[in-house]
């Protein structure tokens, strides 16, 4: 597809686009449940995987991930459990204080309402396409899986007017809200992450919380080997970068400050230190120098 065709389908499908990213991601979840130790447990994301079908192989075993020579999966794995276990336990963090409502941007195959223990009460609301939420729904039932907190869905495009349906879903404004934008960033313009953010304002209570990912260096993620080699090596026409946003990514810290919010910054390769897993030295500067931005609404 080309950029502009990806850039405006909404509903796309697990096998194609930005969902086929998010497939990628889950085979990484995958890959880093069964290291040892492992720093995320999500014991359905090979399901989905091993579900879709998809254009080009990915693997659901470390041993799979080791020997693949097409793609550097044992790398892009540990980066995305790095990820993921700070996104868990920001999660965890809120709800422990008292939060419970957690809105799951862009949720694609995430499992947190089914992997995690959450406290009663606590409602999760997953914001995404018709056709992701649909296989992953699909999948999860084939699988026995239930979720561990009320679960709702959200059918939303996160570049448009996605408000009214979270409100739709019963998300109440008047309650703090606990939003993850885990993996998004890259695939909104600046104009649609002024809107995304401006959003979350609106609809946060004070003690809202706010956990994003930024990348500061996308001109070296599109540079990167890996992805412009992968597709070629397994025959797939698909270019992740042209799903990407082609302005460089401006800092969403500064803007949060700006309207209210406390603002923390955590660069991603201190995270994975903390955890005793450093990050790969092959990875994209973008992706070593990536930040984890935390933010209060006091």
């Amino acid at each position: 597809m080309t950029d502009s065709a990806d850039r405006d389908t909404a509903d796309w499908d697990i096998a194609s686009g930005v969902g086929l990213t998010a497939l990628a991601t889950a085979a990484c979840r995958a890959v880093e449940t069964l290291r040892e130790p492992p720093l995320v447990r999500d014991p359905y994301a090979g399901a989905f995987v091993q579900a879709a079908r998809a254009p080009t192989p990915m693997p659901v075993t470390p041993q799979e991930a080791d020997g693949d020579q097409t793609f550097p999966w044992p790398e892009f794995a540990r980066y995305v459990g790095v990820r993921s276990r700070l996104f868990d336990e920001l999660s965890l963090t809120a709800v422990a204080d008292g939060l419970r409502q957690v809105v799951i941007l862009a949720a694609g195959l995430d499992t947190r309402a089914f992997r995690l223990d959450w406290p009663p009460g606590v409602t999760a609301y997953e914001v995404d396409a018709p056709r992701v939420l649909a296989f992953k729904d699909q999948v999860l039932a084939g699988a026995g899986a239930r979720p561990r907190c009320a679960r709702r869905a959200v059918l939303a495009d996160l570049r448009g007017r996605w408000t009214p349906a979270l409100l739709t879903a019963g998300l109440d404004p008047a309650s703090p809200v606990a939003w993850l934008a885990e993996g998004l960033l890259p695939y909104l313009s600046d104009e649609e992450k002024d809107r995304l953010l401006a959003g979350m304002r609106e609809l946060s209570a004070p003690g809202s919380r706010i956990a994003i990912e930024h990348f500061a260096g996308m001109d070296s993620m599109r540079d990167y080997a890996a992805f412009t080699e992968a597709p070629r090596l397994n025959n797939v026409d698909f270019d992740v970068t042209a799903l990407w946003a082609h302005e460089e990514a401006t800092d969403p810290g500064p803007w949060l400050a700006r309207i209210g919010w406390s603002v923390d910054a955590r660069p991603i390769a201190d995270v994975a230190a903390g955890y005793g897993r450093p990050l790969p030295a092959t990875l994209p500067e973008g992706m070593l120098s990536a930040v984890m931005i935390t933010a209060r609404l006091t």
